[in-house]
């Protein structure tokens, strides 16, 4: 077996001891024993590998196992904590992320600094998710004194909000306080700063794309390239939830890798070689992913990027599943509540495993389309990643758009350079308001085309509401996808024997 083999296997066991520990309750003693049993295992059968290598499973796996419930631990041990539905307090703290703007209200993440309860003041660190008006406007980094009751998050008979805003380390809400502004732009470091100023950015494009265009084009441009979902009316999201194409207009984790291999697909076809497609990709997802503002889910969506981008640039997919899962180690090592309750996370990541597994079955699939305009590499790229996702946004989202495939192959081919004439665009609106108006004339025009498909399909035949389905059908669904993995391994190395496993 060899060593990135063996350090697969052991990120495997390392991610399925973090969520038994996320479902399951062990004690220390049952973790001791398991410990003592991987460590006797290495040292009493040292000659035998195979026996050596298993004792190293168990260990990773109690390692995950520890590391949930370290997480576990510590949220729970949060002095916040204590203060939740005890009354109202004065809260000192700045804003830790970009505010999320609603229609009528603003969500606030808030890093606490102190609390004063009964004119004490309390040192306490951790988030809380303020509620607020519209108006006035606050900025990140904003120095605030929160007046009100903070709340525990709660838990909804069809959504556990606890554990939704769990994976972001927020321990408390408080909703509709009374604010005051203590100091605007209250930058702890050069990197706080930094974003500060890439939020002012990405602030001035949305003012340009929010003064050249009009609903719901804006609505459907601002969330492709700026991450302006929340801005979007219901009666939008609904439209393209029927449709099946809702996920395209999302900033999420799929999406970002999706824009990945499509960039890397195209620069090939260009004519770039591997290695200089892959950096500019690189470069771009980059830049991309900073505009929007950088979230910590658009950095995770980034990463699965760049190992896919990794695996196009030499040519393997093996490297580029391993590296996937070393990612993922990593990752939930750093947080492993990220496993059960962050969708984006998910997503990414089978997004990634159905590029990896099923690019080559959809480029025969699809080799009757023509590569102009990168038309192929869009349509495998786009597929492959929906393959793995279908069923796990069945299980988030509880519907299934019975028209997903035909509006699929209607508004992908445009979606790619949507996004490219809106980024140019923005950018040239920003140097003149003429520029700006013309260059937003060719996105229009394409936005008209992608408004118009959706508007067609927006049927109350077209969807299909899926509620209450056991976890044990989607279960059953990946191992089915497993098995055709299987088979279509087997079949390319049936057709390419000098391709092996290294």
């Amino acid at each position: 077996m060899t060593k990135s083999k063996i350090l697969l296997y052991l990120s495997i066991s390392f991610i399925f001891g973090i969520f038994l520990s996320l479902k399951l309750h062990f004690s220390q003693l049952f973790l001791l024993g398991f410990s003592i049993l991987g460590l006797g295992l290495i040292s009493v059968f040292w000659k035998k590998k195979k026996v050596v290598f298993l004792g190293f499973v168990l260990i990773f796996l109690v390692l995950g196992i520890w590391r949930g419930f370290l997480a576990e631990e510590k949220f729970l041990g949060s002095k916040l904590q204590d203060f939740n539905n005890k009354g109202d307090v004065i809260l000192i703290g700045s804003i830790f992320e970009e505010p999320d703007i609603r229609e009528e209200k603003t969500k606030l993440t808030i890093k606490s600094e102190k609390l004063i309860v009964e004119k004490k003041e309390i040192l306490v660190s951790g988030k809380i998710l303020t509620t607020v008006g519209r108006y006035p406007e606050y900025k990140y980094g904003d120095k605030l004194k929160i007046e009100g009751e903070l709340k525990t998050p709660p838990v909804f008979e069809d959504f556990n909000y606890r554990n939704y805003l769990k994976k972001d380390g927020i321990i408390s809400a408080i909703y509709y306080p009374k604010v005051r502004l203590l100091k605007r732009g209250n930058y702890q470091n050069i990197f706080s700063w930094f974003y500060g100023k890439t939020l002012l950015f990405k602030n001035n494009l949305r003012k340009v794309l929010y003064s050249n265009l009009s609903p719901p084009y804006s609505f459907i441009l601002g969330a492709m390239v700026l991450g302006d979902k929340s801005k979007m009316p219901q009666d939008l999201k609904e439209k393209l939830n029927t449709a099946g194409v809702r996920h395209i207009t999302a900033v999420s984790g799929m999406h970002v890798v999706i824009l990945s291999g499509i960039i890397m697909s195209f620069l090939l076809g260009l004519g770039f070689w591997r290695g200089q497609a892959f950096y500019f990709s690189l470069l771009i997802i980059s830049l991309f992913i900073l505009m929007i503002g950088a979230y910590p889910s658009a950095i995770r969506a980034g990463i699965m990027g760049g190992l896919l981008l990794f695996g196009e640039k030499i040519g393997r997919r093996n490297v580029s599943i391993r590296g996937l899962v070393l990612a993922c180690f990593l990752m939930l090592a750093f947080n492993p509540f990220l496993l059960l309750y962050d969708a984006g996370f998910q997503l990414s990541f089978l997004a990634v495993a159905g590029i990896i597994y099923f690019g080559s079955f959809f480029q025969r699939l699809f080799n009757f389309v023509p590569k102009i305009l990168n038309l192929r590499g869009i349509l495998v790229m786009t597929f492959s990643a929906q393959v793995f996702t279908f069923p796990l946004l069945i299980y988030h989202f509880g519907r299934i758009s019975l028209v997903t495939p035909l509006v699929n192959l209607l508004v992908l081919p445009v979606v790619y350079w949507i996004m490219i004439s809106g980024f140019i665009f923005l950018l040239l609106g920003l140097i003149s308001p003429f520029l700006g108006f013309i260059f937003s004339l060719p996105c229009l025009s394409l936005l008209y085309y992608f408004s118009e498909v959706v508007n067609l399909f927006f049927e109350s035949w077209a969807a299909k509401s899926i509620e209450n389905v056991h976890w044990f059908w989607f279960f059953l669904f990946y191992v089915f996808l497993g098995f055709l993995v299987f088979v279509l391994k087997k079949r390319e190395k049936i057709k390419d024997p000098v391709s092996g496993d290294n």
